[in-house]
Order: structure tokens, then C-alpha cells, then sequence
């Protein structure tokens, strides 16, 4: 009887064990930690999933393939999610691809799978720009070679036995899930071929053969494989799908996660190439061997008491299992299969086998290797606590880090030794020798740490800068783990600047005598220190003033200087940039560090050139305008048209239930607002009794599902596109057609032409209205190449005395972008009804 069948039936039993409310037995919660340790020792099989976006992960059928099976999962990510929305927060490119690689990483340990990305660095050729819908566009971009080089280079290193991308390449999905099942599948037999990328097996890999290679299936009808994944889990006091669900609220800046009650479920998976014989059988893991007793089988007649040491030791590890939650039992059992496996990796590699073949079984075994030694850890109940005195660090800094070790088990720990890890240059010195712990017994070492002065500064995607590195020897067998210290260790200058704004226009119909920019330094030398701040501006600008000095008196204190800059009256449009720079200790610094900072993640930097990015063009504008400007917390555009000279005011919760609304001229509703602010929606009728009493409403857009009422949200029917793929322009050089040149919301106060669409950023408008009523009337069509017009991205209805316009084109990142089209537009679309 195969083992799959046996583990069917297995779960089939589980799945009848679902939570029983007020049972009269007390039963043993379960030890979570421990079964994720030993139940992977149960299979060989290694699996991948591929996708190209943080929470592109199939979250349920990972699950249930990592914690249900035990297989060792992963998801290689293609980006970092940096062209995506945030439902969290208004970070958005670099900072919202941390924020998106973090949760990704905190999705992944729910589901015990193990999270990598293609894109290596913040900016990086494999970028995510937003969405589109051409493979062949996002290959471009990324730089398809690049981007190929990196995947070969990864299934080389991590070596699956199975590989699913989790979209297929079909004309309703987004550009970049087809890119990447399309560089999946070429690997199948590229990854296996010595002569695609070679330099990689001069640099010590080997080729490798993907044994199978799997699409989701598009309906059940089409699959070659169709797999129950809905059990309840005792251990994890859930179903898989639910797991996956669990792991998935971790992306909340995507809005991801959803409460699911225990049911059954199947994923459909449909087998597009096979490296092995299946002798006809549909089974996922048909002619993979499952375990190292079926690898036995695959050993050649010769190799007959190889194959009897590969059997023994599964039966082994099947013991292991079985010991489960005896903690001793397996401290002690997996102590001898440690040695074991040590001792089958030497005799394999000198054994006389096919190079395929013993390239694979000597991985197998390293990955047996790994698994039991994570085993022994967890069963020796050794607790790890590494701190460093600081978790912000400067070149030349001394500090400490002390690790502290407990044993909460009933096994004596011999020849326990702790270290440091750190880069290169960096002085990591300790008192501690290896020791002994016997249980309940603890040890703290403290290691002094030098800085050096060459430190690279943090980067959020680097391996952590100091990790401690604890092991023990226990009958010949030598146990290592990599902890990692509390918080996050960041190394960054001495002092950084942030400015506000960032951004700023100068208007050349009327420019200005004076801008102000507030530069924020914040100290992160450990102790006091004097700064002098000065900002860079081009030629014919003048700075007041020229420079300043601030005192701090300790660690991560603040100060602010205000400037003034007053650019030339004869600037000409254009972009331009203005430098700031902090000398503080002998140093001169110039970056900007910012703070990300979520309970779901932790903290984490992001730092970059401190500049005021700048761009000069005419902008007309009634100066008598006033608008109210409901802010959803996910974009920056108030803060930006103020900036701009608008008289903006931001409605806050008492302002949109009890102030008189009619002071407005206009009232804006920020990206999404319906979804993050309720009052929104407590009082929408009084927004549309602003517009019935002769106010101006501009909607910017919305998802199908941010709380939008196709039959009342708007003074009349408006339906948001869904499926949303289909419902968008995501080429921001689409040929836009005015449809009423004639209107004031093309010639007030702003003349605008064809120029004020150039230069547009990532798209033209997603979740484009699919329907509307007939009280609309549009005023713009565009599309993107090859495909059918849409006319609603902008539209706007008489009601009452005033008129409600919504907009899905992607105004805010124009506008945060620098983009002047996107501001004169704006400002059209905010001022109609004022012209005289």
C-alpha cells in the first residue's frame, strides 16, 4: 500500500475530527512548534510555487502541502509589490514594496513556507510597475534576462522536485502572472540544461531536473489531478484553507484575509510536463519518490545495502514522528538519526551511482540533515533570547549584544557554544567558552561589537546584519541554529534629514516670492552631537538660511530648522532638485531615512537621497476656490494641491456630521474613502444634499467592493467594472480623445491640451464604471492598445442646483508624481462651476 494512500486516508479521518464545543474531555493542547519540526521528516519532496506579487502565494494549498504533508514549500516572489495600492497607509514604490516583502514573510511562517524574491534590491530591474496586461510588456521592463537568470539560479539552489505557477498564461490575468508562468515553464528544461547560463555551474551549482510541473487547472473538467485540501487539523485547531486565510491577513496593506468555516475544498491542478514515469497515475507526487525508503528503490541491484541504510533510516524518522509530543523521545531519537544521516551522506557520495541520481539523494539527505537538526532544537526546549544594546547603530559605534539561553528541557546540553555572526570587518568579541547547561538552568554572554567604519548602511532586504548562532554536541552529533535578534538591526547615519514637503511646483503664471521647506533632522549617534543642515538649490535661487546648527543631547532626538527658497521670476518649466545635507561628527550626510513601522511586521528603513524633488510650469487656479477634501488616509493629494497655493481644508469626522457644508465651492473625496472612513458613509446623504443644494462633488475612484452601492452611493446608478482587469488603461501613454473640448473642465481655469497627458505615470485609470445612468455625461475616451475605448473616466451629472463628477483616472499619482498635466487637469475638474 503507498504511503499517498495510506496519507489519505489519514487525513480523511482527520477531517471527521472537527471541534466539538463543550466536550466533557480535557484534552492536552497541541505542541505546534514540535509537529512543525518533525512532520517534515516524513517526505522528501520539495515544491514551489511561483507568482509575481506579494500575496500571490496559493495561501490554502501551501498550507495543507507544508503542514498537512510536511513537504518543504516555497513561493518565489518575482517583485516587491512596489507599483500596488496600500489599504494600511499612504507609503507607496519602495516603502510599500518593505512593507509588502515583510508581510509576505510573516504570511509565509503561518503556512510554514519559505518566502524569496526575484528583485533583489529597492529600484530594482525586476520592478513591479504597475499593472499591465502584456507578458511581453512586463518582460521588457524587467529585463526578461535578468529576471531568467535569477530563476534558473534560484531552482538550481533550491532544487524542487515540483513546480506550479499560480496563474496560467491567459489573456485575463495580469501581465506579470503571465510573465511569470512563462519563465516557469521555460525552466522546466532550461534549469536541467548545462549549457543555459554556465557561469552558474563554474560558480559550484549543478543543473537540475524539475521532476513536475503543474498549472492550475481551469475547471475540474480540465485537471489531471484533483486534491482535497479542506481537513480540519487538530494540531493547528484548523482547516488548511483556513491556514491559508490566517497566513493572508498578513498582507493588510492589500486588504487580504477572510473568515472561512470548515469545509471542503479541492485544488485542481493540471500536469503540463513530467521529467518522470507515472505509469499512468494522476496522483501530484506520481513517480516522485516520497520518502527516502522509496528512494531506496531507485538505487541500482549493486546497491543493496545503501538501499537497506536508506530504508532504515525513514523507518527512523517515521519513529521520530511517532514520539510526537514526547519531546525527549525525539531529543534522543533524532540525536541518533543526525549521526545516521551524516554517515549515509558519506557512503552516498562515494558510492558509484548515475551523477543524477546521487546528485539527488545527497540532497535529500542535506535536507534531512537540516530537518532534524531544526527537530533536536525544538525538542531540546532550549530558549534563545538575543538583544543588542541598540538596534540602531552608527559607523564606529561600539555597543553590545547579549544572548540569553535557557534550557526548559529534561536533557542535560553539552558543548553549548554561542557566536555572533557578523559582516566582514566588524570586531565581535566574547568571554565565553563552550559549556555545559543541565535543565532549568540558563546563561547570558554578552559580545562587544565594533562597528566599522566602512558598515554598509541598512537595507531592508539584506540578511540581518547580526545574527547569533547557537549549538550544542550530543553524542557525536552537533545541533546549529541561527536566531535572530530582537528588532531589527540597522546600521544608518549619523544623522538624517527629512524634508516637507518633498515635492513642490513652482507656478510660472504667478511665481512665487518664498517656498517654505521644513528639514527635519533627526540624531542617530548614540549620544550627543551638533549638526549643521544646509540646503543645495540650483543656480539663481536663493536659500535662507544659507545654513543652521542644531544641538542634540542623545539618541534619535529630533529638531526642525525652517527655510525659505525663493526661485528665480524668470524660471523656466522644467524639472529641478534641491539638495540637503547634514554635517554632524566630522561626517557630511545626505540621506533621508524613513521609519516603517506596523505592529504586523515590526520596523524597518528605508533610506534615500534627501532632496526636494521640483518642477516649474504654469498652473491657473481661482484663488478664491475653497474646497473641502475628504481624506482616506491612502493618498497625499490635499497635502500636495495645498502646497500648491489651493486653499484645501481636510473634513474631519465632526466636519462632514454637523459643519455647514456650504461653505465649500467643492467638496473632494479621496482615493477609496468609502472603504476606510465610515463616517464617509454615515453621511453620504448630507455630501448629496451639498451637491441637490448647488455644491460641486469630485469622486475619486473606488473598487467594486470598497463599501460602493451601485444604486445609492452616487446621486444616480453608477456600477464600478468588475472583473477589474478588464475595467482599466494601464498604458499611461494611451491617446486620450476629449469628448467635450468645449467644456470648462477643459478651458477653466487651465486651457488643456494633448501636452497635459504626456508624461503620465504607471496607468491612465483602473476600475473604470462599467455602467451608469443616463443623468451622466462623459468627457473623455482612451484605451489601451488594441482594445475598445472607455469614455467613463470622467463623469459628471446634474443634480439639484450643483453637479457630482467621478473620476477613476489615477489623479493622485500624477499628482504625488510631479506630473503637471495631472495637476491643471485636476484643478479644472475642482473648479468647475466657479468660472464666471
Amino acid at each position: 500500500m503507498r504511503k499517498s494512500f495510506i496519507g489519505l486516508l489519514s487525513l480523511l479521518l482527520v477531517f471527521s475530527m472537527l471541534p466539538i464545543s463543550g466536550s466533557a474531555v480535557e484534552t492536552q493542547e497541541p505542541d505546534v512548534d514540535l509537529w512543525n519540526a518533525v512532520k517534515p521528516l516524513d517526505t522528501t519532496v520539495t515544491f514551489l510555487n511561483t507568482g509575481a506579487h506579494p500575496d500571490d502565494e496559493r495561501s490554502d494549498f501551501l498550507a495543507y502541502l507544508s503542514r498537512g504533508l510536511g513537504v518543504k514549500t516555497a513561493s518565489m516572489i518575482a517583485n516587491r509589490g512596489e507599483g500596488g495600492q496600500n489599504e494600511i497607509g499612504n507609503e507607496l514604490g519602495n516603502a510599500l514594496g518593505i512593507i509588502r516583502s515583510r508581510e509576505m514573510i510573516e504570511a509565509a511562517k503561518i503556512t510554514g513556507v519559505t518566502a524569496y524574491h526575484l528583485s533583489e534590491t529597492t529600484n530594482d530591474a525586476i520592478y513591479d510597475f504597475g499593472f499591465s496586461k502584456s507578458p511581453d510588456e512586463t518582460l521588457e521592463k524587467w529585463d526578461e534576462d535578468v529576471a531568467y537568470e535569477r530563476l534558473i539560479r534560484f531552482i538550481r539552489t533550491y532544487q524542487p522536485d515540483i513546480v506550479m505557477p499560480s496563474f496560467r498564461n491567459t489573456p485575463t490575468q495580469h501581465g506579470h502572472h503571465r510573465a511569470m508562468e512563462i519563465l516557469s515553464e521555460k525552466a522546466f528544461e532550461d534549469a536541467a540544461n548545462p549549457t543555459v547560463y554556465p557561469e552558474q555551474l563554474k560558480e559550484g551549482l549543478s543543473v537540475w531536473q524539475i521532476k513536475k510541473l503543474f498549472l492550475p487547472a481551469e475547471s475540474k473538467d480540465t485537471a489531471t489531478a484533483s486534491i482535497e485540501i479542506g481537513m480540519y487539523d487538530p494540531t493547528y485547531q484548523m482547516s488548511y484553507p483556513q491556514l491559508g486565510e490566517a497566513s493572508r491577513y498578513m498582507h493588510k496593506s492589500q486588504g487580504m484575509g477572510n473568515d472561512i468555516p470548515v469545509a471542503p475544498r479541492e485544488t485542481h491542478l493540471e500536469l503540463l510536463y513530467s521529467a518522470v514515469d507515472t505509469n499512468g497515475s494522476d496522483e501530484l507526487f506520481a513517480g516522485i519518490p516520497y520518502d527516502l525508503a522509496e528512494w531506496a528503490k531507485t538505487l541500482p541491484k549493486n546497491e543493496n545495502s545503501l538501499s537497506v541504510q536508506f530504508t532504515k533510516l525513514q523507518d527512523q524518522l517515521e519513529s521520530i514522528i511517532a514520539s510526537y509530543p514526547d519531546r525527549d523521545a525525539v531529543f534522543t531519537q533524532s540525536k541518533k538519526a543526525l549521526k545516521d544521516v551524516l554517515r549515509l551522506q558519506n557512503k552516498t557520495e562515494k558510492a558509484k551511482l548515475d551523477d543524477e541520481l546521487k546528485s539527488d539523494l545527497l540532497h535529500k539527505l542535506s535536507l534531512k540533515e537540516e530537518q532534524l537538526q531544526t527537530a533536536s532544537f525544538v525538542a531540546s526546549s532550549l530558549d534563545v533570547k538575543a538583544e543588542a544594546e541598540s538596534t540602531v547603530l552608527t559607523k564606529g559605534q561600539e555597543t553590545t549584544v547579549t544572548v540569553t539561553i535557557e534550557n526548559n528541557g529534561s536533557q542535560e546540553l553539552e558543548h553549548i557554544n554561542v557566536e555572533l555572526l557578523a559582516p566582514e570587518g566588524w570586531a565581535v568579541t566574547s568571554k565565553a567558552d563552550e559549556a555545559a547547561l543541565a535543565p532549568g538552568k540558563s546563561a547570558s554572554i554578552t559580545f562587544d561589537v565594533s562597528v566599522p567604519e566602512d558598515a554598509e548602511f541598512y537595507h531592508a532586504y539584506k540578511e540581518p546584519v547580526l545574527q547569533a548562532k547557537v549549538s550544542y554536541k550530543s553524542d557525536g552529533a552537533t545541533v546549529e541554529q541561527i536566531e535572530q535578534l530582537e528588532g531589527t538591526i540597522a546600521v544608518l547615519p549619523d544623522a538624517a534629514v527629512t524634508l516637507n514637503p518633498e515635492d513642490i511646483i513652482v507656478n510660472t503664471a504667478n511665481v512665487q516670492d518664498v517656498i517654505p521647506v521644513t528639514a527635519k533632522i533627526k540624531n542617530y549617534f548614540n549620544g550627543a552631537a551638533q549638526a549643521s543642515v544646509s540646503l543645495k538649490a540650483p543656480a539663481g535661487w536663493v536659500v535662507e538660511p544659507k545654513s543652521a546648527t542644531v544641538d542634540f543631547s542623545a539618541q534619535f532626538e529630533e529638531k526642525e530648522v525652517a527655510f525659505t527658497l525663493s526661485p528665480p521670476q524668470g524660471i523656466e518649466s522644467g524639472d529641478f532638485k534641491i539638495d540637503a545635507e547634514v554635517a554632524v561628527n566630522g561626517e557630511t550626510f545626505n540621506s533621508t531615512v524613513q521609519e516603517i513601522s506596523y505592529d504586523h511586521i515590526g520596523t524597518f528603513y528605508y533610506q534615500y537621497p534627501a532632496q526636494v524633488n521640483g518642477v516649474a510650469f504654469e498652473l491657473l487656479k481661482n484663488d478664491d476656490l475653497k474646497v473641502g477634501y475628504i481624506d482616506s488616509g491612502f493618498d497625499l493629494v490635499a497635502d500636495y494641491l495645498s502646497n500648491a497655493g489651493l486653499n484645501i481644508t481636510k473634513l474631519t469626522e465632526s466636519d462632514l456630521a454637523t459643519t455647514d457644508l456650504s461653505q465649500y465651492d467643492t467638496i473632494v473625496v479621496g482615493i477609496r474613502a468609502y472603504l476606510s472612513r465610515a463616517d464617509l458613509i454615515a453621511n453620504n446623504a448630507r455630501l448629496l444634499k451639498y451637491v441637490e443644494d448647488g455644491g460641486h462633488l469630485v469622486v475619486q475612484y473606488h473598487k467594486p467592493g470598497d463599501n460602493w452601492d451601485t444604486n445609492f452611493t452616487a446621486p444616480y446608478m453608477l456600477k464600478i467594472g468588475t472583473p477589474s482587469i478588464k475595467w482599466r488603461v494601464t498604458d499611461e501613454n494611451a491617446k486620450v480623445n476629449v469628448l467635450q473640448p468645449d467644456s470648462p473642465l477643459f478651458n477653466y481655469p487651465n486651457k488643456i491640451t494633448d501636452s497635459d497627458w504626456d508624461n503620465w505615470i504607471q496607468e491612465r485609470g483602473l476600475y473604470y464604471p462599467m455602467a451608469w445612468g443616463p443623468e451622466y455625461q462623459t468627457f473623455v475616451s482612451m484605451a489601451d492598445p488594441g482594445e475598445d475605448a472607455f469614455d467613463g473616466g470622467i463623469l459628471m451629472a446634474n443634480y439639484g442646483k450643483g453637479t457630482y463628477l467621478y473620476t477613476n483616472l489615477v489623479f493622485y499619482r500624477q499628482i504625488q508624481g510631479q506630473v503637471p498635466g495631472g495637476y491643471r487637469i485636476f484643478t479644472n475638474l475642482i473648479s468647475y462651476g466657479t468660472q464666471e
